[in-house]
């Protein structure tokens, strides 16, 4: 994409109404556009960053058995009735309302009830389980108060997958499975070594579930970590039980504010014994399958990136999930100068790489300011400087190391990584 075509522009300030580090760099540099609390628009640099990582997901869902499907954000109050969860003393965050014709309905904060209802379709007997399926897609939820940017929203985008199991043994396997797989994605979107399988409460569930948690400042959590171990308890369920429970001693704890970042619960009959969600064994007796829900918040994922991978200059973005893979800016005025940066841009294109080509007419300053705002991993300097050097001029936006390039080297320099 050329610049000059790319609608957004980036600004100075964050509103003033914006008090988050995540929502106030990606506005500044043209991601989001704030609607109102809790609600934020992707623009196309945005959107870009947030299908690149329910790419990533879909790939670690789909290799441990995943199948991706579509709900609705339209939910039936009948079916949540049947499990409790209607009752806003029981859920307090729904958005209800009605159709025309007087009947409740409500939007979807999560995919419990009308996941197991859709399996009873398709599930009776052994031979058609386990079954995994998953969905990726927006979420609303009635925050009483929305605050922190994009990290709690009362409109975000998130994956969830549910898992139908024959019993525990099966279920457990699985749910291994898929803790690995959220740690390959924290590990391939940049912050895997910042989060860390974390210890919380399984409600009525399970004496534990797991959570994600990264550490982070902006964190409304606070976890004990033990760095050696590379797990982590959340304060609420801290005590000694719950050492005892993991081989762990308060000396060799530390305690970090964090952002969960994603969770994985066991279950088991809570789901599908109301809603008579069963299946026929091998000696053909009827019994409730065995269930798990797994979840990520991917707009949150995109805030989190940014809360603890920026600096002082702007974003940072990892390679895996950058909207683009390299920046190339011509700067002054130089016809010839402007006519290499455009070849490069047409040869990166040409290669497979994902390329923005600052073509605008403004200072050079303020193109390498928006550079560093933005935060694409690579930038590509075209300018009478460079060409002093030895031809073009190459940043990595990550470590600030900078390098000069015969442009006829560019594409396989990428490529080779």
């Amino acid at each position: 994409m050329k610049q000059s075509q790319l609608f957004t522009k980036t600004r100075k300030e964050a509103p003033a109404d914006e008090n988050s580090k995540n929502a106030e760099l990606l506005i500044r540099a043209g991601y989001i556009y704030k609607e109102l609390a809790g609600a934020y628009v992707f623009l196309p640099l945005g959107l870009r960053v947030l299908n690149n990582i329910a790419d990533i997901i879909r790939e670690e869902m789909d290799a441990i058995g995943g199948q991706e499907v579509q709900s609705t954000a339209l939910q039936r109050k009948e079916l949540w009735q049947k499990t409790g969860r209607w009752d806003d003393a029981v859920v307090d965050n729904w958005f209800k309302t009605k159709l025309k014709n007087g009947s409740e309905l409500a939007l979807a904060f999560t995919h419990e009830e009308p996941m197991t209802d859709l399996m009873k379709s398709f599930i009776s007997s052994y031979k058609d389980l386990p079954a995994y399926p998953y969905d990726i897609r927006t979420i609303f939820r009635n925050e009483e108060r929305a605050k922190s940017g994009i990290l709690r929203g009362r409109e975000f985008f998130w994956k969830a997958l549910y898992s139908f199991s024959k019993d525990k043994e099966q279920h457990d396997e699985f749910y291994e499975k898929i803790k690995q797989a959220y740690l390959n994605i924290y590990e391939r979107v940049g912050i895997g070594d910042k989060t860390f399988v974390t210890f919380a409460s399984g409600g009525t569930f399970s004496k534990y579930s797991h959570e994600f948690q990264t550490i982070c400042d902006a964190g409304e959590d606070t976890i004990f970590l033990s760095q050696e171990k590379k797990i982590a308890i959340n304060k609420e369920v801290f005590n000694d039980e719950v050492l005892n429970d993991l081989s762990l001693n308060r000396g060799e704890l530390s305690e970090f504010r964090a952002v969960e970042v994603g969770n994985i619960f066991s279950l088991g009959e809570r789901f599908s014994e109301p809603l008579e969600l069963r299946y026929m064994d091998e000696t053909g007796t009827q019994k409730n399958v065995f269930m798990g829900s797994y979840g990520i918040g991917i707009s949150r994922l995109l805030g989190v990136v940014v809360e603890t991978l920026s600096d002082d200059k702007g974003i940072v973005m990892p390679e895996e999930i950058a909207p683009f893979s390299v920046h190339i800016l011509a700067l002054g005025n130089n016809e010839n100068l402007f006519r290499e940066a455009e070849n490069l841009y047409f040869d990166l294109k040409n290669a497979g790489i994902e390329v923005l080509f600052d073509d605008r007419d403004i200072p050079p300053a303020q193109k390498l300011q928006d550079a560093d705002l933005v935060g694409i991993p690579y930038r590509v300097v075209v300018s009478e400087k460079a060409s002093q050097n030895g031809g073009i001029e190459i940043t990595h936006r990550k470590t600030g190391e900078k390098e000069y390039l015969d442009p006829s080297r560019l594409v396989s320099y990428l490529m080779e990584g």
